[in-house]
């Protein structure tokens, strides 16, 4: 099965996983720091993502943001040839397509089959420039490999490990329970040329003493074709380090990580049906003394210091989602009691007075909005994907912008100067807010992954902490879950593997 290493390509490894959520990831976060702070020059791969959670690279190509995050622990720069294919879900069976960084029409359940052919030789063509670029890629697959009802339309999984020569670690979760059965079924529904890629196990979120596994690892070998666990890497407590998905709520939950009653500021957000970009929420989360909470009903609304809309990768049908949830009453309350009101992306449009959507780019018609920003939102077919620096009060942020609404602000009630869009010099409003100064919305995501901005906000909310780095805490992460994993595993094991 093994072939020849294509000369001037990378050596690669793809980290697969028993099913979704098994922690590919964030596994393969660390085996690119692992390799990065070992002087090897590593980047990260995945050919086709499905998550609204993006971002915005340099160049302003849009890519799904655990390979951003991927990029960031290898210690280079994103590029979209790093995850070629995201897949945006609009419903249940309609997605968009962002191909090579930029939107490329959209899919449902019955053409996506024809476009397989097209995107497996874009999604190649991207590996095979960026392999020329580094000396080892971390791929990532998508859901499992043993999606026997999928496998013939692979472009993600064991066809591009094909593709790169790249050996392939089986992830299975033990914290949801099974994971021996996962593993070995996995293995069992393979054909015997796909069995002969998968190189070695890993035992992912393993709660307390490795030894009470016993003799489970060696019996699963015996059961599994003669491949080896790894090792087993312990559950990872407030890890800050971003999954392709909403991690936020797996991570901060109903209550975060501020025990009640242990908290100067109370921050609520609302987990629209269709949100995006959890993980700009982090930054809030991560604060000592700051409690963030997703609220799904008005009953759980309550008082807080500040409620969060965020983005939404439909305004308009999460929009008619909130008002029938009663959850346009419960922030019309918020707002009316003193409390701070943030929208951001989708979250800026819900706040404004009107939605128009002529062009039927989210299904046609218009909407009332909030009416808590005099602003008027007009959706439009192209896409805005920019890295952006905007002045706010004589600070200079940093931030990406990704959406198709051209929103119109009411003279005065701006928020915010673009400076820069890309690196270019850019004017116009970076978002609205309202006479009183409590509500206010804005385009630029990671608005609060600016130091001096959320610290400042969070103090004119009440809080007394006396701040992080984001940039320090995120790296810190990087290094304990490279340290942990490296501890876990058999990392000898793995080098020789991937032929390092």
């Amino acid at each position: 099965m093994k072939s020849e290493k294509k000369r001037g390509s990378a050596r690669a490894v793809m980290i697969l996983g028993t099913h979704s959520s098994a922690g590919k990831s964030v596994m393969a976060s660390a085996f690119c720091r692992i390799l990065a702070r070992k002087g090897i020059r590593v980047a990260p791969f995945k050919a086709q993502n499905m998550s609204n959670n993006a971002g915005v690279t340099p160049e302003g190509g849009e890519m799904g943001r655990a390979q951003i995050v991927q990029a960031e622990a290898a210690r280079v720069t994103p590029h979209t040839d790093m995850n070629p294919v995201l897949l945006k879900p609009e419903g249940d069976r309609r997605s968009q397509i962002i191909l090579n960084g930029k939107a490329f029409g959209h899919i449902d359940a019955v053409n996506w089959l024809d476009l397989k052919a097209m995107l497996w030789d874009e999604v190649r063509a991207a590996y095979d420039r960026l392999a020329a670029r580094f000396d080892v890629v971390v791929m990532e697959g998508a859901g499992s490999p043993a999606e026997i009802n999928l496998k013939s339309g692979d472009i993600v999984n064991l066809r591009m490990a094909k593709h790169a020569d790249a050996p392939c670690l089986l992830v299975g979760d033990i914290d949801r329970g099974g994971v021996f059965a996962a593993l070995a079924g996995t293995m069992h529904l393979l054909d015997p040329d796909e069995r002969e890629m998968i190189r070695g196990f890993i035992i992912n979120r393993f709660r307390g003493d490795p030894n009470l596994l016993g003799d489970g690892p060696k019996m699963l070998e015996e059961r599994a074709f003669d491949v080896p666990v790894l090792g087993v890497v312990p559950f990872l407590h407030d890890l800050w380090v971003a999954d392709e998905d909403a991690v936020c709520l797996e991570r901060v939950g109903d209550g975060s990580r501020v025990p009640a009653g242990e908290f100067d500021v109370d921050i609520a957000i609302l987990y629209l049906s269709r949100i995006s970009n959890l993980d700009e929420f982090d930054a809030l989360a991560a604060e000592p003394g700051v409690r963030v909470r997703f609220v799904r009903w008005p009953n759980e609304v309550g008082e807080p210091n500040a409620l969060i809309i965020p983005g939404t990768k439909a305004t308009l049908a999460d929009l008619a989602w909130l008002k029938r949830q009663g959850l346009d009453q419960a922030i019309l309350r918020a707002a009316a009691l003193g409390s701070e009101v943030v929208g951001v992306c989708g979250g800026y449009q819900i706040l404004g007075n009107r939605l128009f959507d002529p062009d039927n780019v989210e299904g046609g018609g218009d909407a009332h909005g909030l009416g808590l920003l005099p602003v008027e939102t007009t959706f439009e077919p192209d896409k805005r994907t920019d890295r952006v620096l905007v002045d706010v009060g004589g600070e200079r942020l940093s931030g990406y912008e990704i959406h198709t609404g051209r929103t119109d602000v009411e003279g005065g009630a701006g928020w915010g100067c673009v400076l820069e869009r890309n690196g270019k010099l850019a004017t116009g409003t970076a978002g609205a807010c309202n006479s009183d100064g409590n509500v206010w919305g804005t385009y630029l995501h990671d608005v609060f992954a600016n130091d001096g901005f959320r610290h400042a906000w969070l103090r004119k909310l009440g809080w007394k902490g006396s701040g992080e780095s984001m940039t320090a805490l995120r790296d810190k992460a990087f290094e304990e879950l490279a340290d942990a994993v490296e501890e876990a595993l058999d990392w000898d094991r793995v080098e020789a593997i991937v032929g390092l």
